[in-house]
């Protein structure tokens, strides 16, 4: 719902014939997130480059430092954090629907309807 709102200015899908959906579908960027979610995509291409560019660029100027020469206190990589295999990383969780994510929420925080 929110590609079609943001791409195409479309709120109410459900009003629109479906093969009329699965070509706007089509059309939307890759980073869209019914794409990203099909693909089982978690980053965008371009921020994980981004990511690992500074991930190397870290590397080289600690790899400089006298704790680089020694192997010591190695900077965290951004990619794997980014990919949860860095450390103090847990479980993505996603939800299908915004009534399963308010329950969460509200098991959570104890709050209701508090976003």
């Amino acid at each position: 719902m929110c590609d079609f709102a943001e791409t195409y200015g479309i709120f109410d899908y459900r009003a629109l014939p479906v093969n009329l959906l699965a070509t706007l579908a089509v059309g939307l960027r890759d980073d869209s997130r019914i794409k990203m979610h099909l693909s089982g995509m978690r980053v965008a291409t371009d921020t994980l480059l981004l990511s690992a560019a500074v991930d190397r660029l870290s590397f080289l100027a600690w790899a400089q430092t006298k704790d680089g020469q020694a192997g010591r206190k190695r900077p965290a990589s951004i990619l794997s954090a980014m990919m949860g295999q860095g450390r103090n990383c847990g479980p993505v969780q996603s939800f299908k629907n915004a009534e399963d994510f308010k329950a969460e929420w509200e098991r959570i925080t104890g709050v209701k309807h508090g976003y």
